[in-house]
């Protein structure tokens, strides 16, 4: 059997060194690139067309959702798992709707991300039970939570806005008009019935989007 070729893209030196010695302790994984940012990883697999990549979701700069929607836009059969810190539905939800084919939280089993490479190298998705029941119940309405009813593009938006970055940064970030930014702004305002960028900060606090 040949080797998974991957790619790692996080923004910490560390967690990357990590994250390829527990991954090439299995025999059948080779890691072939690495990338900090989320529009490297965009570059690198360009470059590289990998088996998997394996992707922080929060990064500076475009971040891993912006990142994955582009290069799922440019190699629609990509396979991209996220490797998170959040452990909740709305993060996991809107990276397997923009096209993620797995989700994988930092705080898992050692041997987890070695798995869901695995099983999506195979042609299935991943996600572990846990987080999986938590998005049925989520489904079945055991909650109403707002932010599964945006687009990634807005969701992103908002996690920026939220995040305290002005308009102009935000275009900058996602390589789009500042015009654009502020329609999804008003847009972003009537959709979840905000007022003002507190009620925004606040509503993002709630659902975990932001920590503090």
């Amino acid at each position: 059997m040949s080797n998974i070729r991957v790619i790692l893209t996080d923004d910490h030196a560390v967690v990357r060194s990590g994250i390829a010695r527990l991954l090439e302790r299995n025999d059948d994984i080779k890691i072939v690139g690495e990338a900090e940012s989320g529009e490297q990883g965009y570059q690198l697999y360009s470059e590289l067309e990998p088996d998997v990549m394996v992707m922080d979701m929060s990064m500076p700069g475009i971040g891993g959702l912006e990142a994955l929607r582009r290069i799922i836009t440019r190699h629609p059969k990509a396979k991209v798992i996220m490797f998170s810190m959040h452990e909740n539905v709305t993060f996991a939800v809107q990276a397997m709707t923009s096209g993620a084919v797995g989700y994988v939280a930092k705080s898992g089993e050692a041997q987890e991300l070695a798995i869901a490479v695995r099983q999506v190298m195979s042609g299935k998705s991943y996600l572990n039970a846990e987080m999986a029941h938590k998005i049925a119940l989520q489904n079945m309405g055991a909650g109403d939570n707002p932010m599964l009813r945006l687009t990634a593009r807005e969701f992103e938006v908002f996690r920026l806005l939220a995040e305290g970055h002005i308009v102009d940064e935000i275009a900058t970030m996602l390589t789009i008009s500042q015009k654009t930014v502020a329609n999804y702004q008003t847009s972003l305002k009537q959709k979840l019935d905000i007022q003002s960028s507190v009620d925004l900060v606040r509503l993002a606090m709630k659902y975990d989007v932001i920590t503090h």
